[in-house]
């Protein structure tokens, strides 16, 4: 079984009624200073935190005096903007004092959908926790529509689990976890500890439980875990509406958690494997002797770019021989490509007149 003392990288999913009082709107300000003492906890052993958390609307709700039934579209972008400024003060209060720095990254489902995108937040969410930032991520309510929303924060963490390569996710809840039917109406409902594989019998206990201010039932949560671990996260519903949640699930407080089926980064391996080329770079000796070796893919090595491609679209990397050595995700287009192949990284900004990433593919982004 999964466990807390075991992770590397962990995402942690906050509910709104967790952080923010129902009846008054305000911040729970204990419970949240309990839960920065968590982090710095398990911050403390080398284990990179990402927090995704709810609680924009409510807060900016209440700051607003707005009702706690249905807003209006309109009504809940302008509670989003003006709750995420509080939610993101609310963080960086409560992690400052264990000298955490924190960063928001504000996120909709165009952001997973598009490959570019998806770059991007990748990119930058791994630049944040190498410079020890803790990300603060939320859904970007003050623009998204019901187009581009993912509706519910659960499927959201799931999302940035897979997006950042977590082999963990603990989504705290108003729950401690799945049970055979819904315990608030079935009193001979049982908990479930740990499940290996989702079935449709699991899929049929998830009852629609949640709070007023949760947009998430259990039935989300359960999809939530299906993305996580078919992406090599394991993940727990645990309660989260006691102070020090975490340090209570490590603990051994009652949770449910669900296996996952392979580790992160063979997850992304075959997703890589899985797609079509767009598009062929060609390399010389010295960088196919490189990628051998595990390195990235540096525009110095390249010989010759073929096809037409965009940024985030998967090429396959050949020699001049014409053997596929491989295939990865590119960080440029077809035209940049051929602008900055065979030259310099550090020549990338004066070609292009921008600041551009070092490598063509990089090491994680590519299957050799």
């Amino acid at each position: 079984m999964a466990a807390l003392t075991n992770a590397k990288r962990l995402v942690v999913k906050i509910g709104s009624a967790l952080l923010v009082d129902a009846a008054s709107g305000a911040l729970r300000q204990e419970w949240l200073t309990s839960l920065a003492d968590d982090i710095a906890m398990i911050r403390g052993r080398g284990t990179d935190v990402i927090v995704v958390s709810s609680g924009s609307i409510a807060l900016g709700r209440g700051i607003l005096g707005l009702p706690l039934t249905s807003l209006a579209l309109e009504q809940s972008q302008a509670a989003a903007a003006v709750g995420q400024i509080r939610l993101a003060r609310a963080y960086e209060e409560a992690l400052s004092p264990h000298g955490i720095v924190t960063g928001q990254v504000l996120v909709t489902l165009e952001d997973s959908q598009d490959r570019r995108r998806y770059l991007n937040s990748r990119a930058t969410m791994e630049t944040m926790l190498g410079l020890g930032v803790t990300p603060i991520v939320n859904e970007n309510d003050t623009i998204a529509t019901d187009e581009i929303r993912y509706g519910d924060n659960d499927r959201l963490a799931a999302q940035v689990a897979v997006t950042v390569g977590a082999d963990q996710l603990v989504l705290l809840s108003d729950v401690d976890g799945l049970y055979t039917a819904n315990p608030k109406m079935n009193s001979s409902a049982k908990h479930i500890d740990t499940v290996e594989k989702i079935t449709p019998e699991i899929e049929s206990m998830a009852g629609d439980a949640g709070s007023g201010l949760s947009k998430g039932g259990m039935i989300t949560k359960v999809m939530a875990a299906r993305i996580a671990t078919e992406a090599g996260c394991a993940m727990a519903i645990a309660l989260g509406t006691e102070n020090s949640p975490l340090r209570a699930l490590e603990n051994g407080a009652p949770a449910t958690w669900f296996t996952a089926q392979t580790d992160p980064q063979a997850a992304r391996k075959r997703w890589i494997s899985a797609m079509k080329p767009r598009g062929t770079v060609i390399v010389d000796a010295g960088a196919g002797n490189a990628l051998e070796r595990g390195k990235s893919l540096l525009p110095a090595g390249v010989v010759q770019i073929n096809g037409s491609f965009g940024r985030g679209d998967l090429v396959a990397i050949s020699n001049a021989n014409g053997v596929q050595l491989g295939q990865g995700l590119i960080r440029y287009t077809s035209a940049e490509a051929r602008q900055i192949m065979g030259r310099r990284s550090a020549d990338i900004v004066e070609i292009l007149g921008y600041e551009g990433r070092a490598a063509l593919v990089h090491r994680d982004d590519m299957v050799l």
